[in-house]
This record gives structure tokens, sequence and C-alpha cells, in this order.
């Protein structure tokens, strides 16, 4: 399968461009759709043979007053072919590339956040389908959302294998009863204690079937309100790949799976990693952190759990969330589960 890019854009191109926008079709300009609390709209529902290439959307709700964290209320929906399971199931601005119900200013080259102040939603991961693809959007708001978008893609056959996009999110909230004062010291809270086997580690993904996994980002929220240094990075990442019981790929710090160094506060975009959120003064409040396997995707014949610690033997106790990215030789029948709404929301 061929897709372009600067190298071989002046190669010709079988398929048919197509787009499903959110244009007002009596032609007028209230170009939008409405979606009521409660409500889920399909804003994309094709059956062919197809490729999407990037999908743009913003949103704001109706009578121009934004809801508080509307972003982590709507949720984002994807099916492949006859599937009823959706295979992508994530808040609005999680699947974008940043969490904390937050949009914000941000490059890389699949997950964009562009002005005005990242409000301009962008994905660029190519989607094939063979038989059928639908999109949906699910308003758990209180207030109804307008929203805008263009999903550009090509109607086009397939003669070799394909695989099927996938994102999942997840979260661990904080405990309310975490106690400190089980850690004598602040060096033995920070840097001891053993980890061999990734038995507490966050989960990032945990997927069965045959694929590569293409990345994901990182939120953090540091409520520790310690004085003394706290970075909440040394978590080691951890992939076993195929069942494994000791992962093959075991990484050496937070900030090094994400490509950066030296407990960094430092905004920075790249195409395929970067920090978009260092956090305040003491790496306290949000942070986020992307990587992105387009390079160097993590290939799996049976199953894949990618896993990183919480700070080092998984001491600490910030809240944690993030979207993996991932492709499969099938659309996932997994059972689709999220938070519910009140559960979603940042602290």
């Amino acid at each position: 399968m061929k897709t372009h890019d600067l190298s071989n854009i002046f190669l010709p191109n079988e398929g048919i461009r197509k787009r499903a926008s959110s244009f007002d079709k009596t032609g007028g300009n209230d170009d939008r759709i409405y979606i009521k609390p409660g409500e889920t709209k399909a804003i994309f529902d094709v059956h062919t043979s197809g490729l999407i290439e990037h999908i743009w959307m913003t949103e704001l709700n109706e009578g121009d007053k934004e809801e508080k964290d509307v972003l982590r209320k709507v949720l984002l929906k994807i099916y492949w072919e006859d599937s009823v399971v959706p295979q992508v199931l994530v808040p609005l601005g999680d699947f974008f590339g940043m969490g904390h119900a937050m949009c914000k200013n941000f490059v890389s080259a699949p997950l964009q956040m562009s002005p005005e102040n990242g409000k301009g939603f962008n994905c660029f991961f190519p989607m094939p389908f063979k038989k059928a693809a639908k999109i949906e959007v699910t308003n758990e708001g209180k207030q109804t959302l307008m929203l805008y978008f263009y999903i550009d893609y090509e109607e086009r056959e397939f003669n070799e294998e394909i695989l099927y996009f996938h994102a999942r999110w997840n979260r661990k909230l904080p405990k309310k009863d975490f106690d400190y004062s089980v850690y004598k010291t602040r060096h033995e809270f920070l840097f001891e204690g053993n980890n061999i086997d990734g038995k507490n580690n966050y989960v990032l993904l945990d997927v069965k079937g045959r694929g590569h996994y293409v990345g994901c980002h990182l939120n953090i929220d540091n409520f520790n309100k310690e004085t003394s240094w706290d970075w909440p990075g040394e978590g080691d990442d951890m992939i076993f790949i195929d069942g494994e019981k000791l992962p093959s790929l075991q990484g050496t710090g937070t900030e090094d799976y994400f490509n950066t160094a030296w407990c960094p506060t430092q905004v920075y975009n790249a195409p395929y990693h970067g920090i978009i959120l260092g956090g305040e003064s003491n790496w306290k409040g949000k942070i986020t952190y992307y990587r992105y396997h387009i390079l160097d995707p993590i290939t799996f014949k049976k199953s894949l759990k990618v896993t990183i610690e919480t700070g080092h033997d998984n001491h600490r106790n910030d809240d944690v969330s993030s979207t993996a990215y991932f492709y499969l030789d099938e659309p996932s029948q997994e059972v689709s589960t999220i938070l519910p709404v009140e559960e979603r929301l940042p602290l």
C-alpha cells in the first residue's frame, strides 16, 4: 500500500479523494453539527473500501461558553467493518494528543493541536478499511456541543493485507489513603526498592492479537505537597511481548522512554517525541509527554503489554492517564470500556 509523502508525491494515485464534513447543507454558514447532552451522532458512516488520511475537528458549546472539562466529557468512537464494538474509545481531547481536558498548541507527525490556543485538532494516522467505517461522537457533558469537522479519505481497493487502527485510554487515580510514612526516608521513596516483573506498573496498553504498537502520550498530575525534590519520572518502561513473564524491552526512566533527559521541564515538539506540558516549579501540576513509534513500531504476534512504573518501584501516588495507539490485523472485538464521565475529569 502506497501513501504519499514529499519523497513520492509525484507518483500517480489510483484512489478517489473524498471528504465528510460538517458543512451547512443548506448553503448557509452554520457549518457545524449540534450534539445534545447524552446524544451520540455518527459523523462518518461509509460502506466501501478506503483509507482515512486526515481528521480535523474543533468544538464549542452552544452559546459560545465553554463547558468546563468538556474535552474529557466528549467521547470519540471509531468502528471498522461490521464491528459493533468500537476500536477507538477515547475522550476527544486525549485522542488528539494530550490529556487533562486541555488543549495547547503543539506539533508532532501524527497528531497536532493548532492555533488558536490548540483548538484545531488534527490526526494524520492512516486508517484503512475494506468494507465499512463509522465514526461517532458522544456528548456526556451538560451543554449542547457544536462540532466542526473534516474527515479526508480515499476510496480505494487493497490487494495486500492491512492493519486496523486502534486507540485506548486509561487512567489511574491517586489513592486518597496513600501513606507516605511507609517510606522512612525521602531517598527510600525516590530511589530504593526492586521491581523486576512490573507487577504493579501503570498499564498503557494490554491487548491480544497480532499487530504493532505505534506510541502513546502520558499525562501526570502531581499533587504531592512535598517541598523537597519531587521529580515524578523515575519510572522505567517495561514492555512485554507475546506473553513474556519478564519484559524484553526494559527502559531506564520515564524521560528516557520519551526521548528526553535529566528531569526535563522545557516544552519541546519533535515529529515523534516531545513535551507538551513540563509541569510547574518542582514538577508540580500537569505534565504531558508523547512518544510515537512511527519509525520503530513494536510488533507482536499474540499479545502486547506496555507498562511504566509510576516513580521508581511504583512508589508515587499521582493522577496518571494515557492514550495508546496501535494497529491490529483485524478489528478487536474485546468489549471496550471506559471510566464514567465523573471519573474522567481532572481533579
